[in-house]
C-alpha cells in the first residue's frame, strides 16, 4: 500500500479544540452553576457556547460539529440523569428521554423547509434560470454604472425568496456576472483600473445581498434560525409576515443602498453603454428558455403562492416547499442524485439541529430567562426611563458590531440572538419589534468585513476590492440602514400593528 493511500486529510484542528475541551471541563469541575441556576442549565450554556466556539475557530465542519455536540449532550445529559436516579428504571427512562431531547430539533418542519428549499435553490443554478433573469436585467438597466447595481439587485431580489443560501444566490449567480462586466470595460483585479468599475460593483452586490435577504424569511438560512429562536420566546412570523414587515423599509434601502455605494465608492466609468449588448449576447448563447427553465419558473410561482397564502388553503409552509421539491423530481429537474449531492441542505439539517436543540434547552431549563433578567437588571440603572425605542437602538448597535468577532452570521444568531432578545424584554422593550429589527440586523452586518459572511471571501478573494473600502463601505452602509429601520420601519411596523 502506498504511503498516499495510508494517509487521511487532517480536518480536526486539535490546539484550538483541545483548549475548549480543557476550558469546558475545567468550568464544569470547578465552578460551580450560580445559586438561581440548575446544574443541567449550567452543563447546556456550556455546551452550547464550547460549539459555538468551535463553528467561529473552525475546528472541524460544521455539521461534524452539531454530530458531536448532540453526542456529548445526550451521552452526558443521560449520565447525569441515570446518577440521580432512585433505581433501574427510572435511570433507564433518564438516559432514553436526554437521547429523544438531543434529537427532538431533526422532526422540526421549520428545518425541513431550510433543507427543502436548499434543494429546489439547485434548480436555478442547474436550469440556468438565475443567470438568465440576470442577464435580463443587466439588458433592462445596464447603460450607466448605476444602473448596472440596479439590475443585479433586482435579479437578486427576485432569486431571494427560493434561495435561502445568500452565498449561492450571489456568490455563485450575481459575482459572475459583476465580474465579467467589470473585465469587459478593462476594470481589472489587483489593479489600479478596479476603481473603474469592478470595486463598486463588488461592494454594491454584497450590501444589496444582506437587503434581499432581509426581505424574505427564506432568503437567508439566518432568518429561519432566528424565526425559530423567536418562537421559542413567543414571537410566531410567517413568511407572508415577515414580508408584511420587510417589504416598506427594504424596498426604501433597496433604492438607497446602491446609490449611496455609488457615492462613497464612486466608479470611474459613469456610463456602461456596451453592458446591455454584452448582456444581449449572453442570451442570445443560451437561447430561448428551456422547458426545464419554464418548468422551473412555474415551481417557483407556485411556492410563492402556496407560502403567501399557505394558511388559506391549510397548506403548510413545509409541505409546500416537499410539493415544489416534488414536482421537481418528477419533471425531472432535479434527479436524485442531485438531491444527494446538495451538500449545503444536509449540512444544515445537522447543525441547524444541533444548535437550535441546545438554544431550545436553553429556555426550557431557564437560563435564557435568568440570564435577560440578570443582564437588564444591570443595565436599568444606565437606561431606566429611556424610551423603549432609545433602548432598542442601542441594545441593537452592540448586536450589529459585535459581529466584527463573528465569522459566521448564523453563528452570531444562535449565540446572541436569543440573550439580546431576552434583554430587551427584560429592559421593557416591545417584544415583537424586538424579535424582528434582531433578526432584520443579522441580515445586514453580514457585509461589515470580508470575513463576516460566507459570501465574503468570494467577493473579496476578486481582487476588486481594498480591505480599507470594504471596512469603510461596510460600516457606511450600515449606519443608513438602521436609519432607516428604525425611521421607515418602526413607522411602517406601527401601522401594521406589530407594536
Amino acid at each position: 500500500m502506498s504511503k498516499e493511500s495510508r494517509s487521511f486529510p487532517v480536518q480536526v484542528k486539535w490546539l484550538p479544540l483541545s483548549v475548549i475541551v480543557i476550558i469546558s471541563a475545567a468550568l464544569m469541575r470547578f465552578v460551580p452553576p450560580p445559586p438561581d441556576l440548575s446544574s443541567e442549565a449550567y452543563f447546556t450554556v456550556i455546551l452550547f457556547v464550547a460549539s459555538i466556539g468551535a463553528i467561529i475557530l473552525n475546528v472541524l465542519p460544521i455539521g461534524a460539529i452539531g454530530i458531536i455536540a448532540i453526542t456529548l449532550y445526550a451521552t452526558l445529559m443521560g449520565l447525569h440523569g441515570a446518577m440521580n436516579a432512585a433505581d433501574a428504571d427510572a435511570a433507564s427512562k433518564a438516559v432514553t428521554t436526554w437521547m429523544k431531547t438531543a434529537l427532538s430539533e431533526f422532526d422540526s418542519t421549520l428545518i425541513w423547509l431550510i433543507v427543502c428549499a436548499f434543494l429546489i435553490a439547485r434548480g436555478f443554478i442547474k436550469t440556468g434560470l438565475g443567470r438568465r433573469i440576470a442577464l435580463l436585467m443587466i439588458r433592462l438597466f445596464g447603460k450607466r454604472t448605476l444602473g448596472l447595481a440596479y439590475g443585479l439587485a433586482v435579479a437578486d431580489l427576485i432569486l431571494a425568496p427560493a434561495m435561502p443560501s445568500n452565498t449561492a444566490r450571489c456568490g455563485g449567480i450575481i459575482y459572475p456576472i459583476a465580474d465579467s462586466l467589470a473585465r469587459n470595460y478593462d476594470s481589472l483585479p489587483n489593479d489600479p483600473s478596479s476603481r473603474k468599475l469592478g470595486s463598486f460593483l463588488i461592494t454594491a452586490i454584497g450590501t444589496v445581498n444582506d437587503i434581499t435577504s432581509a426581505t424574505f424569511m427564506t432568503a437567508f438560512t439566518g432568518n429561519l434560525l432566528a424565526v425559530s429562536l423567536a418562537a421559542k420566546m413567543g414571537v410566531q412570523f410567517t413568511f407572508a409576515s415577515w414580508f408584511l414587515y420587510a417589504c416598506v423599509p427594504c424596498a426604501v434601502a433597496l433604492l438607497l443602498v446602491p446609490a449611496f455605494v455609488y457615492t462613497i465608492n464612486p466608479p470611474t466609468i459613469k456610463r456602461t453603454p456596451k453592458a446591455p449588448e454584452i448582456a444581449r449576447r449572453h442570451l442570445l448563447e443560451m437561447g430561448r428558455m428551456s422547458g426545464a427553465e419554464w418548468l422551473m419558473l412555474v415551481t417557483v410561482i407556485l411556492l410563492l403562492v402556496l407560502w403567501v397564502f399557505g394558511n388559506v388553503v391549510h397548506i403548510h409552509a413545509t409541505a409546500a416547499a416537499m410539493i415544489g421539491l416534488s414536482f421537481l423530481l418528477l419533471s425531472n429537474i432535479l434527479t436524485w442524485e442531485d438531491i444527494k449531492s446538495e451538500k449545503g441542505a444536509w449540512n444544515t439539517l445537522i447543525w441547524f439541529s444541533a444548535l437550535l436543540m441546545l438554544a431550545g434547552q436553553l429556555k426550557t431549563l431557564g437560563f435564557t430567562a435568568w440570564f435577560g433578567n440578570s443582564v437588564a437588571s444591570q443595565l436599568q440603572s444606565m437606561v431606566g426611563g429611556m424610551n423603549w425605542v432609545i433602548v432598542l437602538l442601542l441594545l441593537n448597535a452592540i448586536y450589529l458590531y459585535i459581529h466584527y468577532f463573528f465569522a459566521s452570521g448564523n453563528a452570531q444568531i444562535a449565540a446572541l440572538y436569543t440573550v439580546f432578545l431576552g434583554i430587551a424584554a427584560g429592559l421593557g422593550v416591545a417584544l415583537p419589534v424586538a424579535a424582528f429589527m434582531l433578526a432584520i440586523t443579522s441580515n445586514l452586518y453580514c457585509s461589515l468585513t470580508q470575513y463576516t459572511h460566507a459570501r465574503d471571501p468570494i467577493l473579496f478573494g476578486s481582487g476588486f476590492v481594498s480591505t480599507a473600502v470594504w471596512w469603510r463601505t461596510g460600516f457606511l452602509v450600515t449606519l443608513l440602514t438602521q436609519a432607516i429601520f428604525f425611521s421607515v420601519g418602526l413607522g411602517w411596523w406601527k401601522i401594521c400593528g406589530l407594536y
